[in-house]
């Protein structure tokens, strides 16, 4: 009597509407596939598991006792870096577009996921397994809400694609190792970015509205080492809002639950990591966590001006302040607002330090949210390096 695979029963099966992470989905598109049968092992907010996928990734895991490693997860080396020839369009200079383009010229991959948007809406994600580097350049400028990523895994493996290069956020990655070896690869090139507080696409309007002077004309956002949120608009010109005056009694529960409830900020399981959190304003912060990440960078090596990651300040107050005032959701006034931008951009954290800062922010204001939301959860889905981090502060009940 012949067995059947688990994956061949799988793949016989329909996707259903179900999502069985409930609330806490973060639309990663694992969902829309036939690989929801593998949800429960994969899913980043039913089975919390990187120290575990850390070591399948990396061959080992995080050093907890390693005050870089505990932030920022394995990696062989962190640089802070720019091309010298920006892509016209792109976020910032066009890093990520710039080693996808590479590894699909030169052979070593014959397809790259990554997410357009739709022709009706730039914020809509849409994402597609590109062939040529056109699709690539289609595909630059993030996208600042959920995405389904992951939906085009059925596509992968009917193709008959061997060499992949998946580009992606923490929540999709997690999921995208624990069903890699479902996917009948010769190699799996993992390219990150770090991600923090997405929204839904009602939610981005939402924001849109209550932060820019031009909620229609916004192109793409982010938000800044300078501790404000840079908006760029279609006819080029810029705009800052600075983080101390956002409407947080407003926006407070803007962002996805799955976002409140994340510890991945950084992509600790990606092979190369391309952020800007750790680096100069301007300069984009690349991790390189392994061999196979050390491969993609030497792609564009020659084409990148590069200096070495530094950490200045201290971020520790500025984080106990944080959480109360997020906790309550305060709003200061504009004149305020602009004024503690000043003085904490002259004496605040930055390079590595405003990148914890940053971590240490949200992993206590995601804690309290799972704690008080999901308390069933708390133990088994907060990682160690977060309760480590966590731990230096005091939180409200």
């Amino acid at each position: 009597m012949t067995s059947v695979s688990p994956h061949k029963k799988a793949k016989a099966l329909k996707p259903t509407s179900r999502r069985p992470a409930k609330e806490l989905c973060s639309e990663c598109g694992l969902c829309d596939t036939y690989y929801i049968h593998y949800v429960k092992e994969a899913c980043a907010f039913i089975n919390q598991q990187i120290g575990e996928l850390e070591v399948e990734t990396h061959t080992r895991s995080r050093h907890l006792d390693n005050p870089d490693e505990l932030y920022f997860g394995v990696h062989q080396d962190m640089i802070a870096a720019r091309k010298q020839q920006p892509i016209e369009g792109a976020q910032w200079t066009g890093i990520v577009s710039s080693i996808a383009i590479e590894m699909l010229n030169r052979g070593l991959v014959e397809g790259v996921v990554c997410v357009q948007n739709t022709k009706e809406d730039r914020f809509q994600p849409m994402p597609i397994i590109a062939r040529t580097p056109e699709e690539i350049l289609a595909a630059r400028v993030n996208k600042p809400t959920l995405s389904p990523n992951l939906s085009v895994l059925e596509q992968i493996e009917k193709s008959g694609m061997k060499r992949l290069l998946v580009i992606g956020v923490g929540c999709q990655i997690q999921a995208l190792r624990a069903v890699e070896k479902q996917l009948g690869l010769e190699k799996l090139y993992v390219l990150g970015t770090p991600c923090v507080d997405n929204v839904n696409r009602a939610g981005l309007q939402k924001f849109l509205e209550t932060t820019s002077r031009s909620p229609e004309t916004v192109v793409h956002y982010e938000f800044m080492q300078d501790f404000r949120v840079h908006f760029k608009h279609e006819d080029g010109s810029s705009e800052t809002v600075p983080f101390f005056g956002l409407k947080t009694n407003k926006l407070k529960d803007v962002f996805a639950p799955s976002c409140m409830s994340c510890f991945d900020y950084v992509n600790s399981l990606a092979d190369l990591v391309v952020g800007y959190m750790g680096a100069p304003f301007g300069w984009q912060w690349i991790v390189v966590r392994n061999d196979t990440g050390k491969e993609m960078l030497d792609l564009v090596q020659d084409q990148l001006d590069t200096q070495p990651v530094t950490s200045k300040g201290n971020r520790k107050e500025a984080v106990q302040q944080s959480i109360p005032a997020y906790d309550k959701g305060v709003t200061l006034p504009m004149w305020a607002a602009k004024l503690m931008g000043v003085v904490i951009e002259k004496i605040g954290p930055k390079g590595l330090e405003y990148a914890r800062f940053s971590i240490d922010s949200h992993f206590t204001r995601n804690y309290l949210y799972v704690k008080r939301n999901h308390p069933e959860k708390l133990e088994a889905h907060v990682p160690e390096f977060a309760k480590r981090i966590v731990e230096q502060y005091k939180l409200p009940e």
